[in-house]
């Protein structure tokens, strides 16, 4: 027996497609439905990684007489969070209201007309962990509706209007922007920081990459402190448990504030971002291990989520077998009995703290020996370990886990999570010369701009079986802008920037809130409840922080101020809360560092017939320069360059340099030993400024 969700292509909702449960996926079908019957909304919101939404679903969902409840007296909707995060943030945001905490699985209680009136994340079968049974929670909200409805729906009209005017940002007029934020919240940053563990926060603890990225965007510029936050945070990470030491790829976060238990499932935006700021810190202080981790990351990526399409799947499952992250952690005799060579073994107890006793639940998560901050001087290199006889271990333990049950895949395609691997690939391609990162990110780009962009200029966020669907939120558009500017930079084909510029209109003609800002769904979908508008940065930065940072390079690449001038009011506005809360608001603090400026515009052009100038191409490339905006082209200049190329010539039929600062430009340069000198200046700590 199969339900609605038969005819869905997400794998988060086939799952439960053959459940007892009449589920129905949203739309208008089952909200009309839910009219017509005067039946309350059971909305189950999840996603295909996750570890306990599985749980309730094999308790509850495969229960038949929950599912007899269920269908008498609900209609019973399931959303895929990450097809849907629109629906995902209003309906998260009224039970964090309603009980203080959300989480997954989201459970919540809809009058017919969409409004929540009780919700909660996850419910057991039985009375248990201080909860209610899910049985009794169907019981109790079944017979309120049928004996007073009207107190619930007095309940659900002002829960509603709470939503809606929680959701109103605007009207917001134009500040100085000022240094002083910036100087703030790194002083909150370092004062909220565990320099034992490593990372803000106490457990559960989250990897923050963004955050991570703001530190060394300061540290590029000389701040020492940034930099030894950054670095801490990302040895810590990498020792092993929340790092996969065998095949590479972060999980998803760390159970506990030691960074050892991780929650296993494997997501693709975690994993970009982390390797982008593993390259980072490479550029930055030269240590070829964070190099080690990124490549491995990326690997990672490629060996396991990307398709033969070219997109990249979503995230790999934190079960296998039933069981959370049996797939990764080792019984102390499966080590001993995976090498033959009594010298690897011992190599094995040298190199990983291990123990027959293991460290989670009598089973061995694998993790470096040493503190974190050894890492460095004790991996890769001249160092007391061997790198060659490290890769041989891992690789036979890959080799001994691969005959294990995998976790499964959650394989559709999402545009703002793939973004964020086009631009993690195209970087590390471009620094770390490895042309098949960088021919990944065009397969990438080509198949999102080829798959998911309609005829008629129209993005879609997901795509699995050949199947695009649902309209694209604002991070998707933003998202693929910045993606396709990295691109840009990689390999200087003119046509990433041209569609970049076609999807910076469409987030102007389609998300503008007159009010101020950018709304997070498209002026055609039909949202609940309120056209949502997240200003918050997250595992991924908003829609909102990743726009303006996208406008803000399109004004740089244009020459037109207006690409950015809208965001500046958001901007001066969100400052206090920059400099409060800089880990809920790192994307906006990388966008208001580089509009404080100031950006070099380097612009290189060298003679038609005369070969690329590969020495100025690489040093351009190699180096981390967070501030400052590339272009190339021969001269004359193809179709579709930026506007920073044209009337740029090469002097003299040599390759030519051009570098401009806040519109003034110095002489052009046509000498590679000079340029090399100045372009490999140290950086100057930016001093206080306002604007």
């Amino acid at each position: 027996m199969t339900n609605h969700l038969i005819l869905e292509t997400s794998p988060y909702l086939l799952q439960h497609a053959e459940n007892p449960v009449q589920w129905f996926p949203w739309g208008q079908q089952a909200l009309q439905l839910a009219i017509t019957e005067n039946k309350p909304i059971f909305l189950s919101i999840g996603y295909s990684a996750c570890h306990w939404c599985h749980v309730m679903a094999h308790e509850s969902f495969e229960d038949p007489e929950i599912a007899k409840l269920l269908n008498q007296s609900f209609i019973s909707i399931k959303v895929d969070r990450e097809e849907r995060p629109d629906i995902d943030n209003i309906y998260m945001s009224a039970v964090i209201a309603m009980t203080g905490q959300g989480g997954w699985p989201t459970s919540v209680f809809l009058t017919p007309d969409g409004k929540p009136f009780y919700g909660g994340t996850y419910f057991p079968p039985t009375r248990r962990y201080g909860m209610p049974s899910f049985r009794d929670v169907l019981l109790s909200v079944a017979r309120s509706w049928q004996e007073a409805p009207t107190e619930i729906i007095s309940v659900a009209d002002k829960l509603a209007r709470h939503i809606q005017d929680s959701a109103r940002w605007g009207g917001w007029e134009s500040q100085n922007l000022r240094m002083d934020t910036i100087n703030a919240a790194l002083q909150q940053l370092e004062a909220s920081y565990d320099w034992q563990a490593g990372g803000w926060g106490q457990a559960p603890k989250f990897p923050s990459p963004s955050t991570i990225e703001f530190l060394l965007q300061q540290a590029s510029r000389g701040n020492g402190k940034a930099l030894a936050m950054a670095e801490h945070a990302l040895l810590a990470m990498a020792r092993g448990g929340m790092y996969d030491l065998v095949g590479g790829g972060f999980h998803r976060y760390s159970t506990d504030t030691a960074w050892l238990v991780p929650h296993f499932e494997k997501m693709l935006y975690d994993n970009a971002q982390l390797a982008l700021v593993y390259l980072h810190a490479y550029q930055v202080t030269s240590h070829p291990f964070y190099k080690r981790i990124c490549e491995q990351t990326l690997d990672f990526i490629l060996r396991e989520l990307r398709q033969p399409e070219g997109g990249f799947s979503s995230s790999l499952d934190a079960d296998s077998d039933g069981e959370e992250g049996s797939y990764y952690v080792w019984k102390y005799e499966e080590l001993m009995a995976a090498f033959d060579q009594s010298s690897d073994a011992d190599f094995l107890k040298q190199i990983f703290s291990i123990s027959p006793f293991g460290n989670f639940d009598g089973k061995i998560i694998l993790t470096y020996k040493v503190p974190a901050n050894q890492l460095i001087d004790w991996i890769p290199g001249t160092s007391p370990v061997n790198e060659g006889v490290l890769d041989r271990v891992l690789k036979r333990l890959f080799n001994v886990r691969a005959r294990r049950t995998r976790p499964a895949l959650d394989d559709k395609v999402l545009v703002a999570w793939n973004a964020l691997a086009i631009r993690s690939l195209a970087e590390a391609g471009k620094a770390l010369d490895r042309p098949d990162y960088l021919a990944a990110a065009q397969d990438n780009a080509r198949f999102i701009l080829t798959h998911l962009l309609s005829s008629e200029g129209t993005l879609l966020r997901s795509w699995r079986m050949g199947k695009a669907k649902n309209l694209a939120l604002l991070e998707d558009h933003a998202g693929l802008i910045l993606a396709l500017l990295a691109l840009y930079q990689a390999d200087f084909n003119p046509e990433w920037y041209q569609a970049a510029l076609k999807i910076g209109l469409a987030i102007k003609a389609n998300f503008t809130d007159p009010a101020g800002g950018y709304f997070d769904t498209h002026s055609q979908q039909d949202p609940p409840l309120v056209r949502p508008k997240d200003l918050q940065d997250n595992a991924t930065s908003s829609g909102n922080s990743l726009t303006c940072q996208a406008f803000a390079m399109l004004a740089k690449y244009s020459g037109n101020a207006a690409w950015s001038e809208t965001c500046e009011p958001l901007l001066s506005n969100l400052q206090e809360m920059m400099a409060r809360y800089p880990v809920a608001f790192s994307g906006w603090l990388q966008c208001l560092s580089y509009t404080l400026g100031p950006v070099e515009e380097v612009a290189l052009v060298w003679p038609e017939d005369s070969p690329e100038p590969v020495n100025f191409l690489n040093l351009l490339k190699h180096t981390y320069r967070p501030f400052s905006i590339l272009a190339a082209s021969p001269h004359p200049a193809p179709e579709g360059i930026p506007d920073l190329l044209k009337s740029r010539v090469a002097v003299a039929d040599l390759p030519t340099v051009y570098v401009c600062k806040n519109s003034t430009c110095q002489s052009p340069i046509n000498d590679y030993f000079e340029f090399q000198q100045r372009w490999a200046a140290p950086p100057e700590e930016k001093p206080a400024m306002t604007r």
